[in-house]
């Protein structure tokens, strides 16, 4: 067996490159977050070759003094912590010190340095390695460092990098990824000689817009949700949203870093679950802060993993603030635009959940045999107290006590003048029903074209699952209790858990060292998988704090319900059920969606209808 001996240098900063610079965005990653670490306003990014003939980034930041040069470059060298105290704490981005020392080992590699108020800058050239003597240099400001040829002299690990398209992909993701979360900060990109990006300093709303474009940022939904230490700004595009927008939209910064977080994930999956359609992703951009001792970013080679010290408090506050900005009534968003989501800056939700506690709700009182509900016909021609619309008037020339509100025929319609936005609700008025499947409506944008079976579903949905809500869960007893094997882990979270079980509506008793009883089920899941239901439950339970698997299944079978006690297609609706279904719809939470995550109604803006119709053309 060959003897133990320690290794050179040189070949632990070849390891260690394999794991911190695994492809030339991992390089531009670490160089951008020093950048950013040196208080930089304005940086630049050259690339060449997919950034594996040339990788460059430029800075305006506080610089090094000259003899900071050979300790950059060094292993384990940083002037951004200096104890063990440090490490609960990192408010930099980057921290270990290794970085640099990485990437000099496999490139040939320069930096180029002046620190602020130093008559010159200084220049320290590495190749493969080998660390050459500090010269003089010429340099305006800050510090440039340039990698020539990565991984020249590891041809091993050369042959694993793809080809220049793809790494130039992942640079300009990564690029994206920063210029997101420091909008502060003038950002350049060229390529091959060209210039890809020049973005400005700018406020966060405008950044997101450079980034990811205007179709997000029309459709977005504004979060900015703070409890205790914690707080959570951003955007979240609604599913319907989802043939509009950019691929993979899906960017969480923690503390200014861009990271993958299970806990995260998960509780961004769930806010999504009662709204997203079939394989369809999430689309947000996502800025959580707290306190830097409530999270640790040392776990993960490259940061892009973080372990927060409560993660259930986490889970729980992404996932109920994301929840609230889905759950947004039509009624409560601006129409806008030519598409069916308002904009983000006048869609913004309250930092206080009670802030719309006090609102006037309807409560449909829900009992199992219910089935259906009927939409009320007395209210649909007023909107806001205003008494009878005058819209109907207009539009018909008629008056609008001769309205008749139980029946309408309406005669020949009349040329009329466009309608005044403080007269018309978001959905607008019905004006015709296609075909006994679809609702045609005029709003002051132009013409809104709403599915009214889906539309119909999701209000149904959305009451009986407030109507659930208001009462405890119903446990049904077991004939004959379930016995099911229990690992040592879940038999802990009975224990831990035991109030929060009982009030899910479940009766759990151990009669053995890893054994468990399933004595009672909610009443609404008596026939569901007891055994199947419980480890999902004893799972969310363990993993998150709480769980919203019983809820889920709970909502399955009000969703199916709803869907058969909605009204169905080729149902003649009056102009007054149609009108009360719309302004149902601007009241209900997840109004833009059915139960299922598609679309419930359209709008067409008039420019959209004269594009159609090339008039002024």
């Amino acid at each position: 067996m060959p003897a133990i001996r320690p290794l050179s240098d040189q070949l632990i900063n070849q390891i260690a490159a394999g794991e911190v610079v695994e492809r030339p965005a991992a390089a531009l990653k670490e160089l951008l977050e020093n950048s950013l670490d040196a208080q930089a306003a304005h940086v630049e990014v050259l690339l060449s070759g997919g950034g594996c003939k040339r990788l460059q980034v430029s800075d305006d930041g506080f610089g090094m003094e000259r003899e900071d040069l050979p300790l950059a470059v060094a292993r384990h060298a940083t002037s951004k912590i200096e104890a063990p105290r440090d490490l609960e704490a990192i408010a930099t981005l980057g921290f270990r010190g290794e970085a640099l020392a990485s990437m000099a080992a496999v490139s040939r590699f320069s930096l180029v340095s002046r620190a602020r108020g130093a008559a010159h800058a200084w220049q320290l050239d590495v190749e493969g390695g080998t660390v050459g003597a500090i010269e003089p240099a010429a340099l305006a400001a800050g510090t440039t460092i340039t990698l020539d040829d990565l991984y020249f002299n590891t041809p091993a690990r050369r042959k694993f990098l793809r080809t220049e398209a793809t790494e130039w992909a992942h640079c300009e993701e990564t690029f994206r990824r920063i210029a997101l979360a420091y909008p502060e900060v003038a950002f350049l990109l060229r390529h091959n000689g060209r210039e890809i990006f020049r973005w400005p300093g700018a406020t966060r709303e405008s950044r997101v817009q450079q980034v990811l474009g205007e179709e997000f940022t029309k459709n977005a939904r504004f979060v900015d949700t703070a409890a205790a230490d914690l707080r959570l700004t951003g955007y979240v595009a609604p599913p319907t949203a989802g043939t509009t927008l950019p691929k993979d939209v899906a960017y969480f910064f923690v503390n200014g870093r861009f990271v993958r977080d299970r806990v995260v994930l998960h509780a961004l999956r769930e806010a999504f679950r009662d709204v997203l359609h079939g394989e369809h992703k999430p689309a947000y951009a996502l800025w959580l802060t707290l306190d830097a001792r409530g999270v640790d970013v040392n776990v993960h080679p490259q940061k892009t993993e973080v372990r927060f010290r409560d993660s259930q408090a986490i889970h729980r506050f992404v996932r109920q603030s994301v929840e609230r900005a889905l759950a947004l009534p039509v009624g409560e968003q601006a129409v806008t635009g030519d598409t069916q989501r308002p904009g983000f800056e006048e869609n913004r939700v309250a930092e206080k959940p009670e802030d719309r506690a006090s609102e006037p709700r309807s409560f449909v009182h829900y009992t199992p045999s219910q089935a259906t509900f009927s939409l009320p016909v007395r209210e649909p021609m007023t909107y806001e107290g205003l008494g009878p619309s005058p819209f109907y008037g207009r539009l018909f020339g008629t008056k609008p006590s001769a309205v008749d509100e139980d029946a309408f025929s309406p005669p020949t319609p009349q040329p009329i003048e466009s309608t005044e936005a403080t007269d018309v609700p978001p959905l607008g008025f019905a004006i015709a029903q296609l075909h006994g499947i679809y609702i045609l409506a005029q709003n002051h944008a132009g013409l809104v074209l709403v599915d009214m079976h889906a539309a119909h579903e999701r209000i149904v949905y959305e009451r009986m699952k407030e109507a659930a809500a208001m009462q405890p869960l119903s446990s049904q007893p077991l004939l004959i209790p379930v016995s099911m094997a229990a690992t040592t882990l879940e038999m802990a979270t009975v224990e831990a858990h035991a109030e929060t079980l009982a009030m899910l509506g479940f009766e759990l008793n151990a009669v053995g060292p890893t054994t468990l009883a399933i004595r009672c089920l909610p009443a609404m899941l008596r026939d569901a998988d007891a055994v199947a239901l419980v480890r999902a439950v004893l799972r969310d339970l363990h993993d998150w704090g709480d769980t919203q698997e019983v809820d889920a299944r709970r909502n399955e079978l009000l969703a199916t319900m709803a869907c058969h006690g909605a009204v169905r297609a080729h149902h003649v609706l009056t102009i007054p059920e149609m009108n009360a279904l719309l302004r149902n719809m601007e009241r209900a939470e997840r109004g833009g969606q059915c139960n299922h995550g598609r679309p419930t109604w359209y709008q067409f803006t008039l420019d959209a209808l004269d594009g159609l119709f090339m008039r002024g053309k």
